[in-house]
Order: C-alpha cells, then structure tokens, then sequence
C-alpha cells in the first residue's frame, strides 16, 4: 500500500492549536488510514493509505482534525515518493550535512505561478540561501531559520502558495519511517 506523509502546519506552538499525537493517531486510524506513526509533537504523520489523490488525503485529515479537536490545520501531503525525490534534489547537500538544524525544505502545496516564482527567485537575503524547484523551496540558513526573512509566511506570501516547513533532520527521520533512502 503506498505509504504517505502528512504535513501539519502550527500546532503545538506557544499553547495553541494543542494536539496531542497518541490521540492524532487514534483519529486517523478511525479514517482506515494503516500503519499511522508520528513524529515529535509539530504534526508530523506517516501512514499507509489506497492510491489517492494527495489533495483529497490532506482534506480527508484537515477534516477529521476539524471534527475531533474543534479548529482548522493547515495540512499538506506528499507521497513517500516525492518526499524522497526532494530529498535528492537538495541543490545544498554540505550545509544539510553540516548542519541539519539550518537546513530546511518549504513543501508548497501547488506549483507557484510562473510570474510569482520569477519574482521569488530574484529576491536575496544576506545570510539566506534558497533554490525554488517545483513545489519545493530549499532554504540553508547559516545564521538559524529563526532570523531568516525566508520563513514559511513570507514565502507563502511571495509565492501566494500555501506552504509549511521542515528542517533536514525531520525529513530523514520521515524518510526513514517510510522506508525511502537518505540520499
């Protein structure tokens, strides 16, 4: 069964938005999700679902999140697959080695318009290094993405695109919990 990863966006953070994960898994279980995992406490969820469309998953689980807990996630899911194919697309392989921490991928949910991913790319930070391919913006952040004018609202800003983002060290371990290599 193809194996998936759900992206939550903002939970947990300064009190708000509290999900506990032992009881998220419970929940997606109740959609016949299989093999439900999840990791730390920012929304993070691998599981096993019937070849579907990764916009009806997200729903389905910003749904059932609506339902159980009362308020909306932002929620965004990528296959295993395309996980692990932006994986290998990182176009900074020594920072992500270096320094996981400062390294980091923006999951966009669609493809940004062409005017708005031109504009997006001509823009530079001191400090910032960022490559936009795709639905992916890879971003190494010498200095911490807690500084960085590149963070997932300015982004989601610029490209008009919904986003959320990880840091390298996630995107292993959600690598490893499907199965997928680490480049």
């Amino acid at each position: 069964m193809p194996k998936y990863i759900a992206l939550l966006r903002g939970i947990n953070v300064s009190g708000q938005k509290k999900i506990k994960m032992a009881d998220l898994r419970v929940h997606l279980s109740d959609l016949k999700l299989g093999d439900v995992q999840t990791y730390i406490q920012s929304g993070n969820i691998t599981f096993e679902s019937p070849a579907a469309p990764e916009g009806h998953l997200a729903a389905t689980i910003k749904g059932k999140i609506l339902e159980a807990y009362g308020f909306e996630v932002p929620t965004l899911v990528v296959s295993s697959e395309e996980l692990q194919h932006v994986a290998v697309g990182n176009p900074f392989p020594q920072a992500a080695a270096a320094d996981p921490a400062r390294m980091l991928v923006t999951f966009l949910e669609t493809v940004p318009e062409v005017e708005a991913a031109k504009a997006f790319t001509r823009l530079s930070f001191p400090d910032e290094h960022f490559e936009l391919k795709g639905k992916a913006v890879y971003l190494h952040c010498p200095k911490g993405y807690g500084r960085a004018k590149l963070n997932n609202n300015f982004i989601e800003r610029k490209l008009k695109v919904p986003a959320t983002t990880r840091n390298w060290k996630t995107i292993l371990k959600l690598l490893e919990m499907t199965g997928q290599a680490q480049p």
